[in-house]
C-alpha cells in the first residue's frame, strides 16, 4: 500500500494534519506514506513520525517532486488542500482512489482530479477534525478496516482521539541548537508577530507582560517573529517599550530550531498565529490571543493552554461555538494575560 497525503498551505495547516497524518498510519501500518508540503514548510517534514518520505511541490522546486508523483505508484491519494496545485498532483499520482473534501466539487476544472468526495463541514469543525473527517472517508471504503467507535453521531474508522494534539518529534540536534540560542536559562516565548498587522497588540501590553514574567516569574523572554519589516517593527516597538531588551530571535533561526525553543519553553504567549500550533505539538503551556478569527476552528486544545478572544476579553474561553465574531486585539487587556500566565505558572 502506498499512500500520498497532500498538505502545500501554511505552517499552522501542516501541524494540525499530524493527527490525519496518524490516523493513516494506524489504519495502515504496513503503508508506505508520502507527504508532500509547500516550500516554507519543509524543514517540518522530519518531524511527521507517521510518514516514511516527503516531498516539496512549489515554485522554484523543479522537476523532481513532480516527477516523484508520477512515478509512486500511488494506491491511495488524499487531497488536505484543494488548490489548484493539489489538484495537478493528485491527476499526476494517477492513484487507484483519489480523496479530497466534497466542497472542492464548487471548481469543476479542479474536481476531475478526484473520484472520492469526503463531506466535512469546514465552518462546524475544528481544523484538526476537518483533516481527520478526510481519513475517515478515505477508510470508510475499504471493507477490510472494521468501524472502532462513533463520533458526532456516525460510524468512524479513525481510532486517534479528536482531543489529541497534534505530535510533532524533534532531531537532538534542532533541541540542541534551540538550547544553544536561548542560553540556558528558564524562559518564555513571546511570538507577538503575525501575517497579518490586525492581528497585533499593543507592543506596551506586550512590554508589560514580559516585565510580570521576568519579576514574579523569573523568567527571561524571548521574542520570536518572522523576518518581514512590519513584524520587524512591531517588535522593535515592544523592545523600546521596555527597560531592559529582551533576547530577539525573529528572523535569526530556522524553521526546526524554532520549534525546538517553542518546545522547551516554560510558557508561550502568542497572537494567532503559526506559534500557536507549533507550540500545542509540545503541550507548551500557552497563553493565544485571537482578534479578528474564530479560536472556534484553529485554537490549542490540550489542557495546558488558555485563549483569550477579543470578542469575550474578560477571561479564558470555555466555550467555542462556530458563528463566534472576531473583535480588535486592543480588547484584549494586559491584566487578562498577566491572570492567564499567572495560572499556568
Amino acid at each position: 500500500m502506498r499512500i500520498l497525503a497532500l498538505q502545500l498551505k501554511r505552517i499552522g495547516d501542516l501541524v494540525l494534519t499530524a493527527a490525519a497524518l496518524r490516523a493513516l498510519r494506524e489504519a495502515w501500518p504496513e503503508a508506505h506514506i508520502a507527504l508532500a508540503v509547500a516550500p516554507g514548510c519543509a524543514a517540518l517534514l522530519g518531524a511527521f513520525p507517521a510518514i516514511n518520505s516527503g516531498m516539496v511541490l512549489g515554485r522554484g522546486r523543479g522537476f523532481r517532486p513532480w516527477q516523484q508523483v508520477l512515478t509512486g505508484p500511488w494506491d491511495l491519494c488524499l487531497d488536505f488542500t484543494g488548490t489548484d496545485r493539489s489538484a495537478l498532483a493528485v491527476a499526476l499520482s494517477r492513484a487507484k482512489r483519489r480523496v479530497t473534501f466534497a466542497w472542492v466539487k464548487k471548481r469543476k476544472l479542479r474536481a476531475v482530479a478526484f473520484n472520492r468526495f469526503v463531506e466535512s463541514a469546514v465552518r462546524e469543525r475544528h481544523t484538526v477534525d476537518h483533516y481527520l473527517d478526510l481519513v475517515d472517508g478515505a477508510i470508510a471504503d475499504d471493507a477490510h478496516l472494521p468501524s472502532v467507535r462513533r463520533v458526532a453521531g456516525r460510524s468512524t474508522r479513525v481510532e486517534c482521539s479528536t482531543r489529541t494534539p497534534p505530535e510533532l518529534v524533534l532531531p537532538e540536534a534542532a533541541r540542541a541548537e534551540a538550547a544553544r540560542v536561548v542560553g540556558g536559562e528558564k524562559y518564555a516565548v513571546i511570538h507577538a508577530g503575525t501575517a497579518r498587522a490586525e492581528k497585533f497588540w499593543l507592543p506596551a501590553r506586550w512590554a508589560e507582560v514580559i516585565a510580570h514574567l521576568r519579576e514574579r516569574h523569573g523568567l527571561a523572554c524571548v521574542l520570536t517573529g518572522g523576518a518581514d519589516d512590519f513584524e520587524r517593527a512591531h517588535l522593535a516597538q515592544i523592545q523600546a517599550a521596555l527597560g531592559r531588551p529582551a533576547l530577539d530571535l525573529a528572523g535569526q533561526i530556522d524553521l526546526l530550531t524554532f520549534a525546538a525553543v517553542l518546545a522547551q519553553a516554560r510558557l508561550c504567549v502568542s497572537a494567532d498565529t503559526g506559534a500557536v500550533h507549533l507550540a500545542a505539538a509540545f503541550r507548551t503551556p500557552q497563553v493565544a490571543l485571537y482578534g479578528p478569527t474564530n479560536p472556534f476552528h484553529w485554537r490549542p486544545r490540550h489542557d495546558r493552554a488558555l485563549v483569550l478572544s477579543a470578542a469575550q476579553p474578560d477571561a479564558p474561553l470555555t466555550t467555542f461555538t462556530p458563528r463566534m465574531k472576531g473583535a480588535p486585539m486592543e480588547r484584549i487587556s494586559t491584566a487578562a494575560v498577566i491572570r492567564a500566565t499567572d495560572a499556568l505558572l
